[in-house]
């Protein structure tokens, strides 16, 4: 699968369109051989379905193995039947002379996207597919010169910078949710910004190949979006162009017809302070003759919306279980009612079906040992996470009521945010905020993905799952023992900031409590400390054992359970320990990092992560230290000791979540394991 990546810039283009990716000259093929033959027979079938299929999307085959020709191509959504034709025409002609006699070619035109190959590549299996084999190339006739181009700007004012920064990220976010949602099978979307302030309009276009599901058309988008942000801060327009998808603003109006969006601008930095000063001076009294006749009115629609809510919750805590809660009159206090956030809702099975389309397949976000998760959406907007708790999984009413009363109870930048739940009957529902990049073992365990986490960014995700165990085991009211901390229970928002989420298996502790003994053993080994893992021993210590190991892995790209014979260590806590004794710890960075700026903060980070995965908890660090350590560069960090399981084998196959306790007629408890 070849994919493609270019990044133009609006104002500094040095090559003309069309841009083009050649694949492997070992893969070659010779004038007027069959394969030629079949080449000049898909690019008539490609140019004839372009023109005439709705949205002059098209794939095709021509020939048979092993000389068997694959071609997909693609028009820009705004062009109509013969302008689609004649560049689809023209793209299979310049596939051929851009990259001469290559069995393999993608080629990129204003208005059409084209790509033949040998090998079948018309069916990603998965997401990870569709965005392999990603290239970043910026256009610019002076790399050195990184300053903003837009009409009336301040280059050195970091405001502005941020400020326009987050307008784009906003614009193109909000297009490629509508292309991708909201236009059908089309998934073709333009968009349009009026920012003010003496910034010149925003226009920006969105487009994924029909054939994705609209689930894999939002992932592609979200990807090259994240990227766009990065790469075009304080330029006045670039494109990212990938075979399943592509986005592009700009400052001109480059694409034919109104916009499908039209976006309002988020941040108010842009408009100079002075021009704003002016403004509010200028309204200050018409907008008091215009806001103090609405107040009454607005203050009375607020107490009879608090009456009226109150005696709704009310009436749910004190229903049996025949009511639509369906919880015992003794576990009414699971949902917290009294002590809950107020934006904490219960919410009617029928508000999640609709929701999640009766939990389609295609909203399915993945599969975890206690059930389901879903993505929806509700009538008003709101994309959610929806936990459907599989009545089978043995997370019965107790882990249930403990998530629920967690969760609701904790407020961190860096835990996922619980919106609200549902039971009924059998049903039990945890509603989430929406992450849209998912998990971050999806990054950092693929090949594919893996280098859009440069180190500053790995370095923030690093302090931010700190950040949210400090707080779990300090600062929130609940004291928290997470024990399930892990890469997959790491969620990822919009900017890549981490979220630690999956609270079914943590406990509250007391703050005398240094130890905890359980016979109920719960988490995952490769993550599990050794005193819990064999004697059922937890406490904040446990935690922050499971964060040395997730931070070994984001910065060395590996599993814990990937290295199975590393000299004379066999999983990666050893070796890393190894590798620092022997000062030749670099060798544990992933290749993909640029290391040579960063070197002195990615040895602070190794070093930390082996004193919190010392064999014995004592010589562990708390959060607290851990924090400091991250921080603070002139900190001197103690030497750490050989680490625990530095001598055993963590297969994959062992890497599971696992529970496990007495059985118990009245108390459901999880046995079956779960793999990641």
């Amino acid at each position: 699968m070849i994919v493609i990546l270019l990044l133009t810039l609006g104002f500094t283009p040095i090559a003309a369109e069309p841009w083009q990716i050649c694949g492997d000259a070992a893969m070659n093929y010779t004038t007027n051989s069959t394969y030629h033959g079949n080449l000049e027979l898909l690019s008539t079938k490609l140019t004839h379905n372009a023109t005439t299929s709705p949205y002059h999307y098209a794939t095709a085959s021509a020939g048979a193995a092993p000389d068997t020709v694959y071609g997909l191509a693609l028009c820009r959504g705004d062009v109509n039947a013969t302008a689609c034709g004649a560049c689809v025409a023209t793209a299979s002609l310049g596939a051929q002379q851009l990259c001469p006699y290559r069995a393999d070619a993608t080629v990129f035109y204003p208005t059409c996207r084209l790509r033949f190959s040998g090998k079948n590549f018309l069916h990603p299996d998965d997401y990870s597919q569709i965005v392999d084999g990603v290239v970043n190339t910026m256009n610019t006739t002076d790399t050195t010169n990184t300053a903003p181009a837009l009409p009336d700007w301040d280059s050195g004012n970091a405001e502005s910078v941020a400020g326009i920064t987050e307008i784009v990220r906003e614009l193109l976010q909000e297009t490629a949710r509508q292309a991708a949602y909201s236009s059908g099978a089309r998934m073709f979307a333009t968009g349009r910004m009026d920012v003010g302030g003496g910034f010149p309009t925003l226009y920006s276009m969105a487009q994924c190949v029909p054939a994705l599901t609209h689930r894999d058309c939002s992932s592609c988008l979200q990807v090259i979006s994240f990227m766009a942000t990065d790469n075009f801060a304080g330029r006045r327009g670039g494109r990212l162009l990938a075979l399943w998808c592509n986005l592009r603003y700009d400052t001109d109006h480059f694409y034919d017809g109104d916009p499908t969006v039209t976006v309002v601008s988020p941040v108010k930095e842009v408009v100079p302070p002075a021009v704003l000063a002016v403004t509010r001076r200028k309204h200050k009294r018409g907008m008091i003759k215009v806001v103090l006749p609405l107040l009454a009115s607005i203050i009375g629609l607020i107490i009879s919306f608090i009456f009226i809510k109150r005696r709704r919750i009310k009436g749910n805590g004190s229903q049996d279980k025949h009511t639509k809660m369906n919880v015992k009159e003794d576990e009414a206090i699971v949902w917290g009612l009294e002590g809950r956030s107020s934006e904490f809702m219960i919410y009617d099975f029928p508000q999640v079906l609709e929701a999640t389309a009766n939990f389609s397949a295609e909203n399915k976000l993945g599969q975890g040992g206690f059930g389901p998760v879903y993505k929806g959406r509700f009538p008003d907007g709101l994309e959610i996470a929806v936990k459907r708790l599989a009545s089978h999984s043995g997370q019965g009413f107790t882990q249930f009521k403990n998530e629920v009363q967690l969760i609701a109870k904790l407020q961190h930048t860096n835990l996922v945010r619980l919106l609200g739940c549902c039971s009924q009957e059998e049903e039990k529902i945890l509603i989430y905020e929406y992450l849209p990049n998912k998990s971050l073992d999806l990054f950092i365990f693929d090949e594919t993905r893996r280098p859009l986490l440069y180190w500053n960014r790995r370095l923030a995700i690093i302090e931010g799952i700190a950040q949210g165990l400090l707080y779990l085991h300090k600062h929130s009211r609940l004291r928290v023992i997470h024990r399930d901390l892990k890469a997959s229970n790491i969620l990822l928002d919009h900017e890549m900031n981490p979220k630690i989420s999956d609270f079914g298996l943590a406990k509250i502790y007391s703050t005398n409590d240094t130890e905890v003994n359980t016979e109920r053993i719960v988490g995952t080994y490769g993550y599990m400390a050794p005193e819990y893992a064999s004697e059922g021993l937890f406490s904040i210590k446990s935690d922050v054992f499971s964060f040395g190991v997730l931070t070994l892995e984001i910065v060395s790209g590996k599993r814990s359970s990937s290295l199975h014979r590393c000299g004379d260590f066999i999983n990666l806590l050893g070796h890393a320990w190894q590798l620092w004794k022997d000062e030749r710890w670099l060798q544990i960075v992933d290749v993909s990092l640029d290391i040579e700026c960063h070197t002195l903060e990615i040895m602070r980070c190794i070093n930390a992560a082996l004193l919190c995965v010392q064999e014995n908890a004592a010589d562990r660090p708390t959060m607290s230290d851990v924090v400091a350590m991250l921080r603070s560069e002139g900190m001197t960090l103690t030497e750490p000791k050989h680490p625990a399981y530095f001598h055993i084998r963590v297969t994959e196959e062992e890497d599971i979540s696992i529970v496990t306790e007495p059985s118990s007629v009245n108390d459901m408890t999880m046995s079956a394991l779960r793999g990641r």
